[in-house]
């Protein structure tokens, strides 16, 4: 049935209530704990930004870039030259980017999304990520977030993959679908793991929707995760999602490790 205008009105009233309540709180909310910056802990105008002197310590990865793997070129090699390590171990997926090279300050930012009880950060990540992904938005592909195992996301309380592809949605309007695949199965953390380890240690954990292929209607997949650093769990991913018959599919991330480069703790 048709909603009547005095419906209309009163949920324009109510929402637009619900929406300086919002607002009023988050006021009282700054006053209380006033906004500060994610990498020093010095005082700011919003809650999820960083300063300039610890936003000029993050390394964002531009061209030229391997065409697969998104690793910084230290020249252009021209001609679509490929890293090598996308040369001796294709990956299953398409294409990956990031936006920042893994480094102290990306890595601050990580943690405190993560494990620091500050999801407003993804606001700012997600930022970057957009600016990084644009190539990957042509046709209109859905964003699908590293899902957590149902006990850790008890755990944390938000999943922060999750949290990055809610926030790109709201800046490109791509969709969101957290559940065409399923960690299915509990697995340690990736901390400290090494590269074939974190390969076992991932190997089966995901499962994808049995109606996906209906879910997508054709669109390709952009698989949503916070750092990528061996890309064992990216991977893992795709390949349940191509088990299930998706064709099309890359990665975006906030940070990734760049060979050489530091590795999370």
């Amino acid at each position: 049935m048709a909603r009547g205008w005095g419906e209309v009105k009163d949920w324009s009233q109510s929402n637009w209530l619900g929406s300086g309540l919002s607002r009023l709180g988050a006021l009282v909310l700054d006053q209380l704990y006033p906004p500060v910056c994610a990498g020093c802990g010095g005082p700011l105008m919003a809650s999820d930004a960083l300063c300039g002197a610890c936003f000029a310590q993050l390394r964002p990865i531009t061209e030229p870039l391997c065409p697969v793997l998104g690793l910084p070129f230290d020249s252009d090699p021209g001609g679509g030259a490929l890293s090598a390590e996308a040369i001796a171990d294709p990956p299953p997926f398409g294409r990956a980017r990031a936006a920042v090279a893994y480094g102290e300050m990306a890595g601050t930012l990580v943690s405190h999304l993560k494990y620091g009880d500050r999801p407003e950060l993804a606001r700012l990540c997600a930022r970057l990520m957009t600016a990084a992904g644009r190539p990957l938005f042509l046709g209109g592909p859905i964003l699908v977030p590293v899902p957590l195992h149902r006990q850790r996301l008890r755990f944390r309380r938000y999943n922060q993959s999750l949290l990055l592809a809610q926030e790109i949605s709201r800046l490109t309007g791509l969709k969101v679908d957290p559940h065409l695949v399923e960690r299915h199965r509990q697995t340690r953390q990736q901390v400290g793991l090494s590269g074939d380890a974190r390969d076992r240690n991932v190997q089966g954990a995901f499962v994808a929707n049995r109606d996906l292929l209906r879910r997508l209607g054709g669109r390709p997949i952009v698989i949503i995760d916070d750092v990528y650093t061996t890309g064992a769990t990216v991977k893992a991913v795709t390949r349940a999602l191509k088990r299930a018959g998706a064709e099309r599919i890359d990665i975006l991330t906030f940070a990734r490790v760049v060979i050489g480069g530091e590795l999370p703790i």
